[in-house]
């Protein structure tokens, strides 16, 4: 299934997302579609971009296997220990920065990408967005409870 060409399991245009789609997106990506929804038609120019999806990074997890790697390191981690999950989150991060993209996956964000290069009056910004950092139970930082 496609829109402009993308896999919609990988990215999705603003313009196709609400505040519906935070667990598919993130509360900010989720955001700024429900603005380009609701403010463009009062006139209030709000930029056009993407998002990749949860579902892409689940499965880029599954596909190059860095989540089996990610189980079995937090399974020998003592997760009382604030230092031994501040390491064990930093090998975790550098897997995922070390390990390439699904050719698929990264084809779809080339593509979305030349989609909004294609206007020479475009500027880029490129945000995280998490998908559990808006829900209502979530943790704000500095928020955890000292033991």
């Amino acid at each position: 299934m496609s829109n402009n060409g993308l896999n919609l399991c990988n990215v999705l245009w603003y313009n196709q997302l609400g505040m519906h789609d935070v667990e598919r997106v993130g509360g900010k990506n989720a955001s700024l579609g429900e603005m380009i929804t609701h403010l463009s038609e009062l006139g209030v120019s709000v930029p056009n971009g993407f998002a990749t999806t949860a579902q892409a990074f689940n499965d880029f997890l599954e596909q190059s296997g860095v989540n089996n790697r990610i189980y079995q390191l937090l399974d020998q981690t003592n997760v009382d220990d604030i230092a031994a999950l501040a390491k064990a989150g930093a090998q975790i991060r550098q897997w995922v920065i070390e390990t390439p993209f699904h050719p698929e996956f990264e084809q779809s964000i080339h593509d979305a990408y030349q989609q909004l290069a294609d206007d020479p009056q475009t500027s880029f910004a490129v945000r995280s967005s998490a998908t559990a950092e808006d829900m209502p139970d979530a943790l704000l930082p500095g928020s955890r409870k000292p033991s």
